[in-house]
């Protein structure tokens, strides 16, 4: 695992920490106090999941993903919805920034020697 894709673990797995907090961020109505519990629960599973990648365990990257992915979809109703609280929306394009970058790094190819293995 090269030390860009350790970055892009440890950038979703401090997304991921930031999902667990939700439901002690809300006021209950943004995000709603559901949102808030599914997305702690995106978290949870998230973090299970940067760890069996960090230990070189690939199948774990393509559920990691996928659950990150959710989560950024999660925010996007913050730039629509009326009534938002507007570091709301900027913690929204934040965390879905991140995301989009902490994949790319995930995703980027090993660059091994060859015969390195």
């Amino acid at each position: 695992m090269s030390g860009r894709n350790r970055f892009g673990l440890v950038l979703l797995g401090l997304l991921a920490l930031a999902d667990l907090a939700a439901p002690l961020l809300t006021d209950g109505d943004h995000p709603p106090m559901s949102v808030a519990i599914g997305t702690a629960v995106v978290g949870l599973i998230s973090l299970v999941l940067v760890a069996f990648a960090w230990r070189g365990r690939r199948w774990a990257l393509a559920p990691l993903i996928t659950l990150r992915l959710a989560s950024a979809l999660l925010a996007v109703p913050a730039f629509f919805v009326s009534d938002v609280p507007t570091g709301a929306i900027a913690a929204a394009g934040v965390g879905v920034a991140a995301t989009v970058v902490g994949v790319i790094a995930v995703l980027l190819p090993t660059r091994e020697p060859v015969g390195a293995r």
